[in-house]
């Protein structure tokens, strides 16, 4: 006997805000690039003065270990983040899906949210960028969306706080009838 096949499921429909890409290639410079990319000059000019006997064998090195990837990092990681930075709200859930290289999507019920934050560090507010945290009741931690605009932010922060008191004000409804019946027959 086989089983059905499993429903496949589908990207969120909301992206993040297209200036988030230059976001996450500033912070790429300054946290990841740039500091490979000093280490490289400062030990080629080190070499040129000091140890030029060593040019032949560590400007490739350096090209290969330093530079090629600190470029590719520069390039590549916020175009992929672009890419895979997606949200919805739902009726009943969050969904959320990012990363770059190790991709992660997250559904949590609208039932276990216990509250919503926004975070804009410094270099967000220079792009107008927000990102938005939903803390749930589960183990497997936070829900984040990064690279939201700051109006966006605020619009879906309210949302998910109506929805999920909505929907737990829905949940409590049917317990009470449930409640009171079973007082009520005692």
């Amino acid at each position: 006997m086989s089983l059905p096949p499993a429903p496949q499921l589908r990207a969120p429909r909301h992206r993040v805000a297209p200036r988030a890409r230059r976001w996450w290639t500033v912070q790429a410079l300054v946290v990841v690039s740039g500091p490979m990319l000093l280490t490289a000059l400062a030990l080629g000019l080190c070499s040129a003065l000091f140890f030029s006997g060593a040019l032949p064998w560590l400007l490739p090195l350096l090209l290969v270990t330093l530079v090629v990837p600190a470029l590719g990092y520069l390039v590549l990681m916020p175009r992929r983040r672009h890419e895979t930075h997606a949200w919805e709200l739902g009726v009943h859930a969050v969904y959320a899906a990012g990363g770059w290289m190790w991709q992660r999507r997250r559904i949590a019920p609208l039932s276990q949210v216990q509250t919503v934050d926004t975070v804009r560090g410094p270099l967000q507010r220079r792009y107008g960028l927000t990102t938005l945290t939903v803390t749930t009741a589960s183990t497997a931690g936070d829900i984040t969306i990064e690279g939201l605009s700051e109006t966006d932010a605020e619009k879906v922060a309210q949302a998910i706080g109506r929805a999920a008191h909505a929907t737990r004000a829905g949940v409590a409804e049917p317990r009470r009838a449930a409640a009171g019946h079973r007082e009520g027959a005692v």
